[in-house]
């Protein structure tokens, strides 16, 4: 077994990246379906979702970067381009929703999927002894899950 400077196996390593890459490519859909619902949404909660949107997508951005980083840290290059984002993405491309209900599914269906992803990197980076991805992605899943019940809520669903 070979190490990284960060004392982690650059096998196993290479291999989270990848994974990485694939969560970083969702990411980039997702926050791009939250960037076209937050201008497209009509009707009478267009106030508060507008808001609300604007919220997740600023999160979303915000991870978009965290996860690029984390790429680099492990000695990787982040996926940086729409056409590495579709080739990789399982998130859905929401094509100009603007019916409340419709964009909420939306996002439930797209941090599904994101939890999907993060759970499987979150094995891995256990695999690995890669507590600095553990600790993103741990972060990440809790509040996304907590998102989906509140979404959910708003749809009138349970979990």
């Amino acid at each position: 077994m070979t190490l990284n400077t960060l004392g982690l196996d650059t096998e196993k390593t290479k291999e989270l990246a990848g994974q990485l890459n694939q969560l970083l490519a969702n990411f980039q859909i997702y926050y791009q379906n939250l960037r076209g619902i937050h201008w497209n949404i009509r009707g009478k909660n267009f106030f508060d979702l507008h808001v609300k949107f604007e919220e997740l997508y600023t999160d979303a951005n915000l991870k978009v970067d965290l996860i690029a980083e984390r790429v680099l840290t492990l000695g990787e290059t982040p996926l940086h381009t729409f056409d590495d984002y579709i080739k990789s993405a399982k998130v859905p491309v929401g094509h100009s929703v603007s019916k409340d209900d419709e964009a909420v599914a939306l996002i439930v269906t797209s941090l599904t999927e994101l939890l999907k992803l993060e759970r499987s990197i979150l094995n891995a980076a256990g695999d690995a002894n890669d507590e600095g991805t553990n600790s993103m992605i741990s972060d990440f899943i809790s509040e996304q899950e907590k998102t989906i019940w509140m979404m959910n809520a708003w749809l009138g669903k349970s979990l």
